[in-house]
């Protein structure tokens, strides 16, 4: 099944998060793709909020993953492989321990780990559109 969500503007980001979320109950793992700039970042961004995530989000590019609590006890990972040299860098981190536990993983540059995914997760593309605007485009 396809979801589409367009953002007109970054005020409409969290309204479309809210909707986003229903999503999650059924995949855990979420892989976002877009070209550098697109707005994968603030996208998870205002799902956190959405979540209820009170702490500062940031793109986690040099850490690799960043954890965040969110109401009822909710974990989430938000990972950032842009600066990935190989795969072999997630085994050494432990992917297994994160893509297959029952915490929400939000992945920027899945593509760098595609081997790896999870088959059952949500694919995530966001475009920029010529006016400014953003459509999500979301594959279960």
């Amino acid at each position: 099944m396809e979801y589409i969500f367009t953002i007109q503007s970054e005020h409409e980001i969290e309204k479309a998060a809210k909707e986003f979320l229903p999503l999650l109950h059924q995949h855990k793992v979420v892989a976002f793709y877009g070209e550098m700039g697109v707005g994968k970042t603030t996208f998870i961004k205002g799902l956190c909020r959405v979540m209820g995530v009170t702490g500062a989000v940031t793109s986690p590019s040099f850490a690799l993953v960043n954890e965040y609590s969110a109401d009822n006890d909710t974990v989430i990972y938000h990972f950032d492989f842009y600066r990935l040299k190989n795969v072999v860098e997630v085994f050494d981190m432990g992917y297994e321990d994160y893509f297959f536990s029952d915490h929400i993983c939000l992945i920027e540059w899945p593509e760098k780990v595609a081997n790896v995914l999870p088959d059952n997760r949500l694919d995530v593309t966001i475009i920029e559109n010529p006016d400014g605007s953003r459509t999500i485009r979301v594959k279960e």
